[in-house]
Order: C-alpha cells, then sequence, then structure tokens
C-alpha cells in the first residue's frame, strides 16, 4: 500500500523485454534506504518486487498483464519514473490510499498554466471515467492528486510547484501516457452493489419468498 507521495524520481537503467514481460532496471537513492529484496516500490504508479539492487541500483520483474495495462511498457534507458517505498504502520498518510494496480492509462491532450499552477487534461477510457468524480482522489503515474474537473471523455488535475518539482508530470509530452489508479473506494461500492442486485435478480418470487415477506 501507497500514499501516492513520490519520494524521488528514479531513471531507468536498462530494459530486458521477454516476448510479453520485461525485467527493469531501476537508478535510485532514497527508496533504496534500508531495501531489502521482495520489498515493493511504487514504480509510476506499479506495485513491483524488488528482485535485485544494490547501493544505488534495484531491478523489478514485470508480468504481462502489468506491461498490457500500465505505461511501463513504453519504458527505455534513460527514462525518469516516479518512486515510492511502500506505507509503513504509523506512517503519515498526506495523500490517499494507493494500492500500486494500475486499473488503466490516459493520454495527456493538454497542458494550461493559471498562476503559479498548471493544469492537466487527461484523455481516459470511458470504463474508467466512472470512477472518477470531481473533488475525488486519483492517482496519476502514483502521484496523488484531486480531480477538479470531470466530463464524459476526459478530466483534469492542477499541479502546484512542489509536485512540477519532485514528479515527472510536466516533463512529459503531449500524446505521452500515464498510468491511472482510480479511488478503491467506489470500485468497492460498485462490487457490492452488483453481487447484492444480481441475488436478488436469482432469488425472485417463489412460495419462499412470499412466505418470508408476510404475504402466506
Amino acid at each position: 500500500m501507497f500514499t501516492g507521495l513520490v519520494e524521488e524520481i528514479g531513471n531507468i537503467k536498462a530494459v530486458t523485454k521477454s516476448t510479453k514481460s520485461a525485467k527493469i532496471t531501476i537508478k535510485a537513492s532514497k527508496v533504496l534506504e534500508e531495501v531489502k529484496l521482495g520489498d515493493s516500490i511504487s514504480t509510476n504508479g506499479v506495485c513491483l518486487t524488488v528482485t535485485d539492487f544494490s547501493t544505488n541500483y534495484f531491478t523489478v520483474d514485470v508480468m504481462a498483464e502489468t506491461m498490457r495495462r500500465s505505461n511501463l511498457k513504453n519504458l527505455s534507458s534513460g527514462d525518469e519514473i516516479n518512486l515510492e517505498r511502500a506505507l509503513r504502520l504509523g506512517d503519515r498518510l498526506g495523500g490517499h490510499m494507493v494500492s500500486g494496480h494500475i486499473d488503466g492509462v490516459g493520454i495527456i491532450s493538454k497542458y494550461e498554466n493559471e498562476d503559479n499552477a498548471v493544469w492537466i487534461t487527461i484523455k481516459t477510457p470511458t470504463e474508467l471515467l466512472r470512477y472518477i468524480v470531481e473533488k475525488g482522489s486519483i492517482a496519476i503515474d502514483g502521484v496523488s492528486l484531486t480531480v477538479a474537473y470531470v466530463d464524459d471523455e476526459s478530466f483534469k488535475v492542477s499541479i502546484i510547484p512542489h509536485t512540477k518539482d519532485v514528479t515527472t508530470l510536466l516533463r512529459k509530452k503531449i500524446g505521452d501516457e500515464v498510468n491511472l489508479e482510480c479511488d478503491m473506494v467506489g470500485k468497492y461500492i460498485e462490487k457490492l452493489i452488483s453481487v447484492k442486485e444480481e441475488t436478488n435478480a436469482k432469488k425472485g418470487i417463489d412460495i419462499n419468498f412470499l412466505s418470508e415477506n408476510g404475504f402466506m
């Protein structure tokens, strides 16, 4: 579990791709403090497991499903990525609860300057927009942000100078993909409601139903 508060920007040292999966080695420093094999590190918002490390790099395996759902498939040597270590019990939760399980990708379609902030518009698949609400939380490439606007094609967030300095978000180009993780609360509520509706539909009206509800 993560908070969406990026600890440092890492650099891709090497990417070794198989048919559908990949092994990625990342240059870093802060996230390597007290690191152990098997630790989880959010890499552009994707929860990945450390399989090897040294004083200035760590290596992760990326399975086919993650490559399909995220922008990790686009990474190459020299690229910058957002990094965050897993949340520890007792840490401050300054962002929001982020699982590191990407729902899909959006595409940066516009940048707009407004005083000290920069607005980013992200074109988003319809199946993800259903979980994105104005003033709700979303993780973009692992960065916890507040949704400031949403319509039936895209949503917008506003980036303050600090976020600009400590993340890669404003270093991307129009047309670049970003990883999106919607607030998990909405997804759980939808699942619970759908299960209840399905149960009620299957139950139907029969002798037992009429009896249980006082009609017999």
